[in-house]
């Protein structure tokens, strides 16, 4: 078995030693590389091509959303985990934005690391339960402060299975061979998906799945 390479990315020495140390216990786990900083994560991303990036938001020279736009920008296929002490929405989007596949709060319990790292690296989006709950919990305060209705109920059938699969992080091929339809018409349900619920991108999309507890 092949072990998922990981960059630790952590400005922090102790929070490094501690996820290392953690990490190297799993049989399909191996630890790359450490970057103390942005630019250096950057670095070693280009010259360890990890599977994963774990990625502290907080740090020196460059913060960890934007390296993590960089280092997706010149390696797609890395997937980035991010390690926050911020549970606050606004990073978590960004944080998505950036294409970061999943979104760890730093008092996580170790099964999640070690989960939320095996999911990405298999192309599946994670986020804590509590980040997940505190998502699901400011959507319906918006909901009810606004007097709105939840226009989940404005969807199809087939656009809710496309919301469910596209938030799974599946790409549009891989929803069409699972419906069983073509590429272009899982692009059009997405676009009508969008549109109805107000949204404007993916991120935006997997964040509405998890309000929603659709996804978690």
């Amino acid at each position: 078995m092949t072990p998922i390479r990981i960059l630790l990315a952590d400005d922090h020495t102790v929070v490094r030693d501690g996820l290392r140390a953690l990490l190297e216990k799993q049989p399909d786990m191996l630890v790359v590389a450490e970057a103390a900083d942005g630019r250096d994560s950057i670095r070693l991303a280009e010259e360890q091509s990890p599977d994963v990036v774990v990625m502290d938001i907080a740090m020196p020279n460059l913060n960890g959303i934007e390296a993590t736009r960089r280092i997706l920008a010149a390696n797609p296929e890395t997937a980035v985990v991010m390690l926050s002490m911020h549970q606050d929405e606004s990073y978590v989007l960004r944080s998505l934005k950036a294409g970061a596949k999943g979104y760890l709060l730093k008092d996580s319990l170790r099964s999640d690391v070690i989960d939320a790292i095996r999911a990405v690296a298999q192309g599946r989006s994670f986020l804590t339960r509590k980040v997940s709950r505190m998502l699901q919990e400011d959507y319906v305060r918006q909901l009810e402060s606004r007097g709105l209705d939840d226009s989940y109920d404005l969807l199809t059938d087939r656009e809710r299975e496309v919301l469910q699969l596209v938030a799974e992080g599946k790409s549009n091929k891989e929803v069409a061979g699972l419906l069983n339809i073509s590429s272009t018409t899982v692009e059009t349900h997405r676009a009508h998906i969008l549109q109805k619920l107000g949204l404007h991108s993916v991120p935006e999309l997997i964040l509405y799945a998890v309000r929603k507890g659709i996804i978690s």
